[in-house]
């Protein structure tokens, strides 16, 4: 093997490996995102506005905690980054109908 087909491989497993250490951790932020866009959605009375948002919004976040708990850190971020989508949506309703 070359050594340019070396490197390349070299290059390629390193960047494999932060690629799989970056999914792997745990995601605080998303949870920590998702927790105060809930939070300021039920501040503006959103739940009342946009009640159906707002039910799939802390369901996502309940599967998000639940997934977080089973090490899970893919599906959590990915339900946690889905529940702050929904509760935003439920956020910008409720702004509407004030």
């Amino acid at each position: 093997m070359g050594s340019r087909v070396r490197i390349a491989l070299v290059l390629l497993l390193c960047s494999m490996t932060l690629c799989l250490i970056g999914c792997a951790s745990a995601p605080v932020q998303e949870m920590s995102n998702a927790r105060q866009a809930i939070a300021a959605a039920d501040d503006a009375g959103a739940s009342a506005t946009a009640g159906t948002l707002m039910s799939e919004a802390r369901a996502l976040m309940t599967s998000a905690e639940d997934k977080l708990q089973r090490h899970n850190y893919l599906g959590a971020r990915m339900d946690a980054t889905n529940a702050r989508l929904k509760a935003v949506q439920a956020l910008e309703q409720a702004q509407k109908k004030q």
